[in-house]
């Protein structure tokens, strides 16, 4: 249990580091152009004219750092060796398990609205457009917090239950 729970540490860790470096990054499309070169992410100078599906990335992606944070600090609190056989180090465990999967989910939203938004846009002939460096760590930052929500489960699952009389004492 020891290993699952450095593991699911770690993981949590490079998620959460993987997406807010996403999120801060401006390489999530990169255009080339026979004359010039730009890249743009998520948060432009003219607020005006951003995109509805760049404001849904920003709000999930954001979730998803947050439920992160969170999920990693219940983890650390449910392996807390003062905290360990109380019933609170096992909520904790069961609110590690619950944002882990909540920063999966939410994750996974945002990218996909991104991906399938720049997807289906019109690319001009003269113009070469890709997805760029900060959006590949968004998505593997989602398959690190998916690895992350699996060793939550396994952790929970394999944590020891507290009796009633732990919870009324």
């Amino acid at each position: 249990m020891r290993l699952c729970s450095v593991l699911s540490l770690l993981s949590g860790s490079l998620a959460l580091a993987l997406l807010l470096v996403a999120l801060s990054t401006d390489n999530w499309i990169a255009s080339v152009g026979p004359n010039h070169q730009a890249h743009s992410g998520l948060w432009h100078p003219d607020e005006d004219s951003v995109k509805d599906f760049i404001q849904a990335t920003r709000v999930f992606t954001i979730l998803a750092a947050l439920a992160g944070l969170l999920s990693i600090s219940c983890l650390i609190l449910s392996i807390t060796p003062s905290l360990r056989n109380s019933s609170f180090s096992y909520l904790a465990s069961l609110i590690f398990c619950i944002t882990a999967f909540a920063a999966v989910l939410c994750s996974t939203v945002g990218m996909a609205v991104y991906t399938g938004e720049r997807w289906k846009e019109s690319d001009q002939p003269q113009i070469q457009t890709t997805f760029a460096w900060s959006f590949y760590m968004g998505w593997i930052s989602v398959l690190f917090f998916l690895f992350t929500g699996v060793l939550s489960l396994v952790m929970h699952w394999g944590a020891p239950r507290p009796s009633y009389e732990t919870f009324s004492a």
